[in-house]
């Protein structure tokens, strides 16, 4: 019993976290793709690349996406954990 748990909280967790990995990764990418403010652009170019706001943005999102695929990563550990258990 405890290895069909296993398995099943491991594909929702591998699954949940594959997608949400995705869709920041997508939105990580959205402010530096496009143009954006022409105001804001020009304030933006005058400061260190470090602290433009779309490269913080960017750097952020990236960050979760990592996070949410480190999840389904372990998702997936768990999912093998629970067909070891049930062979």
């Amino acid at each position: 019993m405890l290895g069909a748990v296993l398995l099943v909280s491991g594909l929702f967790a591998t699954v949940y976290g594959t997608w949400r990995g995705y869709v920041a990764a997508r939105s990580a990418m959205l402010p530096l793709v496009r143009d954006g403010e022409p105001t804001r652009t020009l304030i933006d170019a005058q400061r260190p690349v470090h602290e433009r706001s779309r490269v913080r943005r960017a750097a952020r999102q990236v960050l979760v996406a990592v996070a949410w695929l480190t999840i389904a990563l372990y998702g997936m550990y768990l999912a093998t954990a629970g067909v070891a258990m049930n062979a």
